[in-house]
């Protein structure tokens, strides 16, 4: 592990620029002024408490949501410098919190590896709080000083003593409301990160309390680091071995760990990090990781006669079948592509984790030739699947008359605009739905695609069963874009994608299944916004000649209050799509002017959570699911069984 001295005094903070813009420009900061740069800003000040347990200092960290929804992030590091910092003639832990670019990441001998947005976190936090609160433990006192709005509101004081031994930094902010869209802190988001962010720093204790009326409380403590995190992501799937491999090494400044176990599903999950942010379009150290897995494999079958001369190279994708890893490297000076840290550029990057991987590999492979072997078959088997799924795939390749309708799948009852911009595809379960649909569209802008009953689940399938699936060789055709590696966004013929089910536990399902086959074939669909739920009404109240839909129970009883509760009133439960004629489909569901769209988000931070869902929900073990229906059924609204 990368470790440095405890050179860490007022004049390791260094100045960069002024604070000025980041009231006027949040979003260049923290990415959005949504929900998402909402939690970010806990993000920042709990990565500040993270370098200090990366620099050695640190083992503990509570992370409270107040009632009144602000935030507290405490930890027992060093505590920010309070000594003045001589080229301002102020505190250190002022300029931290007032002037951006101000920290112990630039060189300053603060810190060797550090996440945070290049060292902006706490001045831009300060700067997007109504008031915030700092509270420093150290050299045997207790600092504090106050900010509303990023404006210093007294200086810095001592508030009383402590022993020497205590120390930490404590800060408590409150977002401000004139900035963000929505200030209220969602606890399970906050878990997901937190807990990531333990697995990722072996060792370090991460507390999340929820002081609101929920009451609710999470430790997250790893000692096993990311060996722990595999182990945790393929809880809803089965180990093809018992042991999860980890190689740890560092090559010239760059620390690399990787974790790594394969499982009987189809689906490569492999996550990286880089001084433990998530980079979700990987980089230098996956290349790295990925190469060094695909030759030592390939060595390795060649060597032991599991591959025959005359057969092919077994491909990066072959050994991954059903890989869950975690590559997560500490480097001192990273080069992101981009603002958003998101593709790791340094070479020595992929260097390093090449050589950690292929020299710790080789090694263990050669003394566990009984696991070598498991993965060697399961990646032969998936070579064979492979090169079938070639072929199937070819069949359901776009045609290049697509946008004139030819090659388009019977069932579907297209639209005439072909601007895709005016185009909108419903996915409908049954034939006595999609009708009704039918009859009810709008034919020039909304296209129809009727399932006959549920599409296979992809969670549990190969790719050659996949693309012979009808129904789903259906949708890749309607939408125009390929699959997978040949995915292409450009070829979109409608940008928007509209799952339309029952309200009821079937419908759910089967929205799971499309939503699980978007997920892991076309990911873009979602990751761009062009995917949506339709929300049919459960209920229908007639009084008189009058007609109301309501579209949950809280809806209906309003309805009835305001109408009045009396022997007049007719109310029919929808059980289904088929039982709404033509004409109340369209007014309820489809008219563009009335109906409830529901866009599917995603969230990059969310990544490995999601594919937890989605494993749990649609994986082979059954005790899993059973635990998160159990965990997360009081925070559903509504269930209809």
């Amino acid at each position: 592990m990368i470790n440095n001295n405890n050179n860490y005094g007022g004049d390791s903070i260094q100045i960069l620029e002024g604070l000025e813009a980041v009231r006027k420009r949040p979003g260049m900061y923290i990415g959005s002024t949504s929900s998402r740069g909402l939690h970010h800003l806990v993000y920042e000040i709990v990565d500040n408490s993270v370098d200090e347990a990366l620099a050695g200092y640190c083992t503990e960290i509570d992370v409270q949501i107040n009632g009144d929804n602000s935030i507290t992030v405490k930890d027992n590091g060093r505590g920010v410098p309070v000594e003045i910092n001589s080229k301002t003639g102020r505190p250190a832990v002022e300029v931290v919190f007032t002037v951006l670019h101000a920290g112990g990441k630039f060189g300053g001998g603060g810190y060797k590896v550090s996440g945070g947005l290049h060292g902006v976190g706490a001045s831009v936090v300060n700067a997007l709080s109504v008031w915030l609160e700092v509270k420093v433990h150290r050299d045997g006192k207790i600092y504090m000083q106050r900010y509303e709005r990023g404006k210093i509101m007294y200086d810095l004081k001592v508030i009383g003593e402590c022993s020497p031994e205590e120390t930490g930094t404590e800060v408590t902010f409150l977002p401000d409301n004139t900035i963000f869209e929505e200030t209220v802190y969602d606890y399970d988001t906050l878990k997901t990160r937190l807990r990531e962010t333990a697995f990722l720093t072996k060792g370090i204790k991460i507390n999340l309390h929820d002081d609101r009326e929920e009451k609710r409380k999470n430790t997250f403590h790893y000692e096993g680091g990311i060996k722990e995190f595999v182990t945790y992501l393929n809880k809803g799937k089965t180990p093809l071995y018992d042991n999860v491999l980890y190689f740890e090494g560092q090559k010239g400044t760059v620390y690399v760990e990787v974790a790594l176990q394969h499982n009987d599903s189809y689906t490569e999950n492999t996550y990286t990090f880089v001084n433990n942010i998530t980079t979700p379009e990987g980089g230098t150290h996956l290349e790295g990781f990925k190469r060094a897995l695909t030759k030592t494999f390939n060595d390795y079958a060649r060597a032991n006669k599991l591959l025959k001369d005359s057969e092919q190279n077994l491909t990066g994708e072959d050994i991954r079948e059903g890989l869950t890893s975690i590559i997560s490297v500490k480097i001192e000076e990273p080069q992101f592509e981009g603002q958003t840290k998101q593709k790791l550029g340094n070479s020595e990057a992929r260097a390093a984790v090449d050589s950690v991987v292929s020299e710790q590999l080789t090694y263990y492979l050669e003394q566990n030739p009984q696991v070598a072997r498991i993965i060697c078959e399961k990646s032969i088997l998936a070579q064979r699947a492979r090169e079938a799924a070639r072929k199937a795939r070819d069949l359901t390749r776009s045609r290049k008359t697509a946008l004139d309708g030819n090659g388009l799948p019977g069932k579907l009852a297209d639209c005439s605009d072909r601007n895709p911009a005016n185009c909108e595809i419903y996915i409908v379960e049954g034939d006595s739905a999609g009708g009704s649909a039918k009859t009810a569209r709008n034919r020039a802008t909304q296209a129809i695609l009727p399932l006959r009953g549920k599409i296979l689940n992809v969670e549990k399938a190969r790719m050659d069963r996949i693309l012979g699936n009808e129904e789903i060789k259906a949708m890749i055709t309607a939408f125009g874009t390929g699959i997978y590696d040949d995915f292409d966004i450009e070829k979109l013929r409608y940008h928007k994608i509209i799952i339309m089910t029952d309200a009821d536990v079937d419908g759910a399902h089967i929205a799971t299944l499309l939503l699980t086959f978007f997920y892991r074939f076309m990911p873009e669909l979602i990751k761009q916004g062009y995917v949506y739920l339709a929300t049919p009404p459960l209920y229908q109240i007639q009084k008189n000649k009058n007609v109301w839909y309501a579209y949950s129970d809280d809806e209906l009883n309003a309805i009835l209050t305001e109408i009045g509760r009396d022997g007049n009133n007719k109310i029919q439960r929808y059980k289904g799509l088929g039982e709404m004629d033509a004409e109340q489909l369209w007014d309820t569901t489809m008219d563009p002017e009335k109906r409830i769209l529901k866009r599917v988000q995603y969230e990059e931070d969310m990544q490995s959570e999601l594919d937890l869902t989605f494993t749990t929900l649609m994986g082979d073990q059954v005790e899993p699911r059973r635990e998160f229906i159990e965990a997360n059924a009081k925070f559903v609204e509504n269930l209809y069984i």
